[in-house]
């Protein structure tokens, strides 16, 4: 974010007192270098933040996903069922497929349009995934709502096994794959390129850390919704029963947050201005 925060200048600017028992203190003076890299760092967190909305979005993989799936058809031949949380596999599998594709096709019909050499901007490949993520809850959503119309219309409520296939759920699956290729990856690079020199594998690591906030703000929201939607006496959006909730509500609600955290980042990008670099083989500001 393009924020001058000059007012942190004062902290390298050297007085009277700061040498009065003759030597200073680290505390109260820092060297220019010290201020600029927390000046990049404060810059950097804007877009950390709005990875974690994302990072919520990515954990239902492991959770709500796997519990609508465990509702539904898991049979593959007559006597075999696989579980519902080996569906994960085709996450890998998009990622192993947009990777290529990405590097092959994506990038050089983007480099022709927009002219720069990496195709599109780490920031820009950071909103596309959140674009995608916001189809991912709703691919799951709308799968959820045609689940449940099958439940009322033939009374299936108590049946375990809700006869639709769970290979329904691949298309939720792949999407999210494909935007963790944009969105995860963009960090990563975004973080290392624009962090301080000094500081290039914390930053990465940081980047790392809105993986877990995501799956607490997920159990957060969780909480908070089996707390409201139980409030009198109904069976709630979760329940144990998935066949008399309203998981659809849940993967909407993520969309609409979703829809708000890119509106966010949008925001954030627009005025953030990237670190310049050194080109080594011309000595100028590249």
């Amino acid at each position: 974010m393009d924020v001058s925060l000059s007012f942190f200048d004062k902290a390298a600017v050297e007085t009277e007192s700061d040498r009065i028992k003759g030597s200073v203190n680290a505390w109260r003076l820092c060297t220019v270098t010290q201020v600029e890299e927390l000046k990049s760092i404060i810059r950097l967190l804007p877009i950390w933040a709005s990875g974690i909305i994302f990072s919520c979005v990515y954990s239902q993989m492991g959770t709500l996903f796997v519990l609508q799936g465990n509702t539904m058809d898991l049979n593959i031949a007559h006597s075999f069922q696989i579980p519902s949380a080996s569906l994960s596999l085709f996450d890998t599998i998009s990622v192993i497929f947009w990777v290529p594709v990405y590097d092959r096709v994506i990038v050089p019909l983007a480099r022709r349009l927009t002219g720069h050499k990496n195709g599109f901007t780490q920031l820009q490949r950071i909103a596309i995934g959140l674009v995608i993520s916001i189809f991912a809850m709703l691919a799951a959503g709308t799968l959820e709502l045609i689940r449940l119309r099958l439940v009322r219309e033939n009374n299936y409520y108590e049946l375990k096994h809700i006869p639709i296939s769970v290979f329904w759920q691949v298309p939720q699956y792949f999407i999210i794959g494909c935007a963790e290729v944009f969105t995860f990856i963009g960090q990563l690079e975004f973080f290392y390129e624009q962090a301080p020199d000094a500081m290039r594998s914390l930053c990465s690591a940081l980047s790392l850390t809105t993986a877990a906030l995501g799956n607490y703000l997920s159990t957060v929201l969780v909480s908070i919704v089996t707390e409201l939607s139980t409030r009198h006496g109904g069976p709630g959006w979760i329940p144990d029963n998935l066949n008399y909730g309203h998981l659809h509500y849940f993967f909407w609600l993520l969309a609409v947050l979703s829809v708000l955290n890119l509106g966010m980042y949008l925001l954030v990008a627009k005025c953030y201005t990237y670190k310049k670099a050194i080109d080594p083989s011309t000595d100028t500001m590249a």
